[in-house]
């Protein structure tokens, strides 16, 4: 298949209009026909060469993408380069909430605003609040350290960024592949990377082969750049097999959680970045909340939980959904009783976000390729800000590609990648905030006090450093050890349930394929997570995927509603067992993310 045949298998591989939200059992059948079996029945898969193929269509992988073709042109040289995106099209699986800093995109098109990138209102007001359960406290503007200043930044919509980022790519002559998702990583004799494979479509839901079957495509490249943001599928397994997290601190996460909000314009405040920290979470759980202000009239709202958390009874939808009673937040959100117009929520959405930062970062290149943005781990969770790491990665990881190209290299490390960014304003920035995170497992008030330290008095020049030992699912407790957490029910008005949440994600997958959440062992959810952890995945996943149900028998089993699935990576991170893999499924999956 050439590219004219792949271009119309992506136009075939758009998600369909319509949401099916699925509460029949998705089961996880064995195989019937093994990986191996598929491709000797109906291989070889065809391949195409490129010198540059990168995995994910993110702001990072179009950054990657736009500064080869960038250098090319300058220096008149020919750079082929692919972009292959698993969702349906550039932007349709980004979440941020977000608060950009222009500093790396003005690296990479300086003349961004008259292009018309769409980052249309900069931030008027900060403000950090400490919630109460009925009270809220403002720090004063002139106490707030620098990581909390946003002058200059702006409220955007990054998924809007990201299509803007997908035009400029292409005008620049970048492929991109949207609706194909990388599935495997290929490697040749030496083990150095050699490229990726799409995944096959039209397998069902037994694994094997149905009419509609279609062979998954290989592109080779001399370099491979994977930019699949936090928890990325093939970025974990290079992470392993090269070691690249050795001698560095476990990776930590956060779960995002955002809802997208019109208000009454008597209550819109153009500009205004509101932060909370405090209630409803625990002193001793990691966890903040954000509010917004975009142009017309429009919220942004969410809430980011630490997934290091201890209870297995806490559940990161529940506590956003609480955390929009409090009377700072309601306030905005209140309607015709108060004479105004009702608020009207147009969107939802979740995702995993790195949050270990500096020390927690692994090697970033091996021999083929490197990873770039969330893949590895550049957000800066101090200033709740990754879009301008991802972009700035990109860069540097497309600089050191282009020069190894002319030299005639390939397949080899780009170690001037990892070298540039020790040089760059990033590194600098993110090693001022290596502890921030780290200093929240002595709970809020010392966090608070210690971060303000480092930050407002010491100005991040910190003579010590914090280490963290453990990865997120080993700090969860037997249920037997923690409290219930009793949560109200939605009122529909204000607070909602998952199913009509994940309604608003647009959220679709192919009925008939293998569901893309494995379990290693089917035995694991009942006979140790429901028994001793009271079946945590029922609560961290925010859409309803996982639920325990009763047998004939009244025994339990998990049902897994993969049609549900936000791929927020939530449920691969914090499973206390380790036995929950998120897989690829099939291109064009997954959420359809409007305005977000």
């Amino acid at each position: 298949m050439g590219v004219r045949g792949l271009s119309r298998a992506v136009s075939g591989a758009r998600i369909k209009s319509g949401l099916t939200l699925s509460h029949r059992p998705s089961l996880i059948p064995r195989p019937i026909m093994t990986h191996d079996e598929i491709l000797a029945q109906f291989g070889p898969r065809e391949a195409m060469e490129y010198d540059v193929v990168v995995v994910g269509g993110g702001p990072a992988g179009l950054s990657t993408a736009i500064r080869l073709k960038q250098l090319a042109a300058e220096q008149g040289k020919e750079v082929s380069v692919v972009v292959l995106e698993k969702g349906s099209e550039p932007g349709a699986h980004i979440l941020s909430g977000a608060i950009m800093d222009p500093i790396a995109i003005t690296e990479l098109f300086p003349d961004w605003k008259a292009m018309g990138a769409p980052l249309n209102q900069p931030v008027t007001d900060d403000a950090m609040m400490f919630f109460g359960e009925q009270s809220a406290f403002r720090m004063p503007n002139f106490l707030l350290p620098g990581c909390l200043h946003n002058h200059g930044n702006y409220i955007v919509s990054l998924g809007a960024v990201t299509r803007w980022l997908a035009q400029q790519a292409e005008n620049l002559g970048v492929e991109i592949f949207p609706g194909f998702a990388a599935a495997e990583v290929l490697y040749n004799e030496n083990g150095s990377v050699k490229g990726v494979a799409t995944g096959n479509m039209g397998v069902g839901k037994d694994g094997n082969p149905m009419d509609s079957f279609q062979l998954g495509m290989e592109l080779h490249a001399k370099y491979t750049v994977f930019a699949e943001g936090a928890r990325g599928h093939l970025g974990k397994q290079l992470i392993a097999r090269f070691h690249l997290d050795e001698g560095r601190d476990p990776q930590t996460y956060g779960i995002g959680i955002k809802e997208l909000w019109e208000i009454d314009p008597k209550r819109h405040q153009p500009g205004l970045v509101l932060h909370s920290a405090g209630w409803p979470m625990q002193g001793h759980t990691y966890g903040g909340a954000f509010l917004y202000h975009l142009e017309d009239n429009k919220v942004a709202m969410g809430f980011i939980t630490g997934l290091d958390y201890s209870n297995p009874y806490l559940s990161p939808f529940e506590e956003f959904q609480r955390w929009k009673t409090h009377p700072n937040i309601r306030y905005y959100l209140e309607g015709e009783d108060h004479g105004l117009k009702p608020a009207k929520r147009l969107a939802y959405g979740a995702r995993a976000i790195t949050a270990g930062g500096l020390m927690s970062l692994p090697k970033t290149v091996f021999p083929g390729g490197a990873l770039v943005g969330c893949d590895a781990g550049y957000l800066n969770v101090s200033r709740i800000k990754g879009s301008h790491a991802a972009i700035k990665t990109g860069m540097l990881a497309a600089e050191a590609a282009f020069d190894a190209l002319q030299a005639g290299r390939a397949h080899d490390e780009l170690s001037a990648y990892p070298e540039a960014f020790e040089k760059s304003w990033l590194y600098t920035e993110l090693n001022k905030s290596r502890n921030f995170k780290a200093w929240f497992k002595k709970g809020l008030n010392v966090a608070t006090v210690m971060n303000g330290i480092e930050q407002f008095v010491l100005r991040g020049h910190i003579p010590w450093t914090l280490r963290r030992d453990k990865p997120d699912h080993l700090y969860l407790r037997p249920a037997a050890e923690c409290t219930p957490i009793v949560y109200p029910k939605p009122d529909g008005k204000i607070t909602f349930d998952r199913l009509s949440s994940v309604f608003l994600s647009n959220t679709n997958h192919e009925e008939q394929q293998p569901a893309h959440l494995t379990l290693k062992d089917a035995s694991v959810p009942v006979g140790i997570n429901l028994s001793k952890f009271a079946g945590p995945e029922a609560r961290y996943c925010p859409a309803g995927v996982y639920e325990f149900v009763k047998n004939d028998d009244n025994t339990d089993r998990l049902q897994i509603n993969a049609q549900n699935c936000v791929h927020c990576k939530t449920c691969d991170i914090k499973d206390p067992t380790q036995n929950i893999v998120w897989v690829t499924p099939e291109g064009g999956g997954g959420p359809n993310y409007a305005g977000m």
